[in-house]
């Protein structure tokens, strides 16, 4: 996306898709109040609620609803911005953006309102980047997370360790102009407690965006087995809902079945896969080559095995094909039909955990080791929505950091290490951040925000 024109007015249907009670177009640019004339008749005051027909070029009525309009720069993108709000309907949606279209506004490109308010600076990048979390957030915990850091409260500390970050490179780069006493300089001026202090402020603030990270992404968790050893049956049981189909025939599942559930506030994305055998049935043996494929991509495999038959030649085979980096938890399903009680046991350093699907038995167990798996620390509500680009970020400033603090007795290079830490700082808020990069993140919003 090119960066936007001062000249351009855009226009966007702001709701999502399908019917409702209530649709809005928003309009951004110098061309709303005009926009704003010609389908309500009037000039409008900021900040005032009109509630009149919207008329078409032909003078006949659109519908009757609600403008507003926010003049620059007291709006959500610093431009003048018009909202007209209409009955929820898609054609009539459709016909009111029409209208602002053929009034000189141009289609709106995903994401280009938000980009504006960053461009303008209403947001900074990671607030921009919340908007979109805060509208696809898939659980409560992900939604607050999000909204924290739409706030500012994520950026705020990003601010103060950069600020710190600044103040200790200045003087480390003023100990330069005195290198006869860098030594005395260098201790005098506590820059080993001080780096040692912006190295804990990093830390516990990667903590929180991981966990905000967790929130976000969630885990991919796989279920492989062979077939009728209870995979879609433990699907249904983690889900708490019937999702899959469970019946005593061997390669029921012929496809990959994905759900998302919630554990503790974290999406699980879990994929109950084609059951692994050797077989003649086309469609069947297609469903494991995406078993495969499904395998390759996951956080964790979940290896179910029948209780009452233990782990025989063909589980073997299957743990030899899996990944060898795959973290794995042996399922040992059908205790109800062992009389034995759940339970959690390593052997040769690898979990085994023995549970009924079909009876609910061992469950609980079984989610908080998804949690342990995924590293999730409950943190209060204090995460933030955090995306891969802020926690490879932080992750470099804690490196530039820790060589800053082993190049004391060479201030020159500290320096250095603290000039670079600053710049990945600078890029999590975007004060300095390629347009290709912008680009890329803003292509991913929905159009209309």
């Amino acid at each position: 996306m090119q960066p936007a024109s001062p000249g351009d007015t855009i226009a966007a249907i702001a709701t999502a898709p399908g019917s409702g009670g209530i649709g809005i177009v928003r309009v951004s640019g110098p061309a709303c109040l005009q926009l704003a004339r010609s389908i309500i008749g009037e000039m409008p005051i900021p900040r005032h609620a009109y509630y009149r027909p919207f008329s078409s070029a032909d003078g006949s009525l659109i519908d009757r609803g609600i403008a507003i309009y926010y003049a620059a720069p007291h709006s959500y993108t610093g431009e003048d911005v018009l909202e007209l709000q209409a009955h929820g309907g898609p054609a009539l949606m459709q016909l009111l953006l029409q209208r602002c279209l053929e009034l000189g506004a141009r289609h709106a490109e995903p994401g280009e309102f938000t980009r504006r308010a960053y461009l303008n600076d209403k947001l900074d990048l990671a607030q921009a980047e919340a908007v979109a979390d805060v509208i696809e957030a898939a659980t409560v915990e992900a939604a607050r997370s999000a909204v924290r850091s739409l706030s500012g409260e994520f950026s705020s500390q990003i601010d103060t360790l950069l600020n710190n970050t600044i103040d200790l490179r200045l003087y480390m780069e003023a100990c330069l102009d005195f290198p006869e006493e860098e030594i005395d300089l260098i201790s005098q001026g506590n820059v080993e407690q001080k780096l040692s202090h912006l190295l804990d402020g990093v830390n516990a603030l990667f903590a929180q965006a991981r966990q905000g990270n967790l929130l976000r992404e969630g885990m991919q968790v796989v279920l492989v087995g062979q077939p009728n050893v209870g995979k879609s049956s433990l699907l249904n049981a983690l889900a708490g809902d019937e999702v899959a189909i469970v019946t005593p025939i061997a390669g029921t599942t012929r496809d990959i079945v994905k759900n998302t559930i919630q554990i503790n506030g974290i999406p699980l994305h879990v994929i109950d896969t084609a059951g692994l055998r050797d077989t003649e049935d086309e469609i069947e043996r297609a469903g494991i080559v995406r078993t495969w494929r499904a395998l390759e991509r996951a956080d964790i495999a979940l290896i179910l095995i029948d209780a009452g038959l233990g782990i025989g030649s063909q589980e073997k085979s299957i743990l030899e094909a899996l990944p060898a980096e795959l973290p794995k938890i042996w399922i040992h399903n059908k205790i109800d039909l062992t009389n034995e009680a759940p339970r959690l046991v390593k052997i040769d350093a690898e979990l085994h955990l023995y549970l009924s699907a079909k009876l609910n038995m061992g469950i609980d167990l079984l989610q908080q080791q998804l949690l342990d798996a995924i590293g999730w620390q409950p943190t209060g509500g204090g995460s933030f929505m955090a995306r891969a680009r802020h926690l490879a970020a932080l992750a470099s400033v804690e490196e530039h950091l820790k060589l800053a603090m082993e190049r004391l007795s060479q201030p020159e290079l500290a320096a250095e290490e603290l000039r670079r830490a600053q710049e990945s700082l600078n890029a999590i808020t975007g004060k300095f951040t390629p347009d290709d990069l912008l680009g890329e993140i803003f292509s991913r919003f929905c159009i209309g925000k």
